[in-house]
Order: structure tokens, then sequence, then C-alpha cells
């Protein structure tokens, strides 16, 4: 049941809606200012990665950063949405990772250019099973953790953990939603295409 309704959001998701800045230690981390008004950027669907696949480092980066999250899966159309009917468009959650690659995003925004290459290439977004939301009682509650070679990384009650850094070539990350859910994946170079 789960890989099947995974499988059903890799293949029938429209969009990935991610907000940025929204956990105040996280922009801290980085240097920057918490906004006012959220953040928003969009990650190619293309990006997904299920459980258990691996993470691919473009060349010529030797790492990129990671940052576990809870994503929110709408279950229906959804435009316009007041705040107290937000709830009825919740089909369930799932354990996500926002890669990055720093240096591009970087260079990106020095430059005042998107950014999204450094954060929609393919693998960039790996994603774990969804989970009904009769599953998750209260979603401000969760522990998600990530550990990368034996060193973990808690959330705070459903959000980026502090401590967000580098995952490296060779490198293999667990992370998940305690109680609830796991994955792993292998972080890997991408391979080269043969007249490149």
């Amino acid at each position: 049941m789960a890989a099947a309704t995974a499988s059903r959001l890799l293949s029938a998701g429209t969009k990935i809606i991610a907000v940025g800045r929204n956990y105040a230690a996280h922009a801290k981390e980085l240097g920057n200012a918490v906004p006012k008004v959220p953040v928003l950027f969009m990650k190619p669907t293309s990006s997904y990665l299920q459980n258990g696949g691996t993470i691919e480092v473009p060349h010529p980066l030797e790492s990129l950063d990671h940052e576990v999250e809870l994503a929110v899966v709408i279950g229906k159309k959804a435009r316009d949405v007041t705040e107290a009917s937000a709830m009825d468009y919740v089909g369930g959650y799932a354990l996500a990772l926002d890669m990055t690659a720093r240096e591009i995003q970087s260079a990106a925004k020095s430059a005042g250019l998107p950014w999204t290459v450094a954060k929609g290439q393919d693998t960039f977004t790996p994603i774990s099973a969804v989970l009904p939301r009769s599953m998750v009682v209260d979603p401000n509650n969760l522990e998600l953790w990530l550990k990368i070679i034996g060193k973990s990384k808690k959330a705070e009650a459903g959000g980026t953990p502090s401590g967000v850094g580098p995952v490296k070539i060779g490198q293999k990350i667990t992370a998940g939603i305690t109680g609830l859910i796991d994955v792993h994946y292998d972080v890997q170079r991408r391979q080269k295409p043969l007249n490149v």
C-alpha cells in the first residue's frame, strides 16, 4: 500500500512548493533574516527520488547540503484556500529531503539570478511514502531526524533541524519521522555522459 501511494505521488504530483527561511534557527545558520512574508520556491517533480534511491552529486561538486522536511501532500485541487479550511485539503504527509547545491545557489543569489538549478536537479527531492492524514495526529509535534555516518540531527517539533550541512559522495543518509517512517539513500557522483 505505501509503495503504491508513493508511486502515485511520484507519477501524479504536479508541483512541489517549498517554503524557505520558515525556521528561525535555519535562517540564522545561513546568515539570512527571517522574512515577514513566506519565501516560496518551486522544485520540479523530476527531482523526486523514491526511498532507497541514489542521490546524485553533479560535476564538479563534491557535496550537497541536506535539509530534512515534513512534506504536506495536498489531496485535492486547491487555490485561494482560507486558513480555516486548509486542513480539508491535506491528503497526507511525507518525509522529504531538500538537497541543495549550495555553491551554485550562492553564485546565483550573488548575481541576482534564480537558483532553481541549485535545488531542482534530478534526485534533489528524496521523498518517503505518503502517510495518510489519519496516521499523523499532530503534524506540529513530530520528531524528524537525519543521520549521516552515525551523526544524528533531530528536528524541533516538525521542522528543519538545526545543523543543516553537507553530505559527501560515498556517504549514506538515513532519515525518518520517529515512530512512523524511515528512509535511506546513497550519495554518489552523477555519471557524465560519454560525449562530455
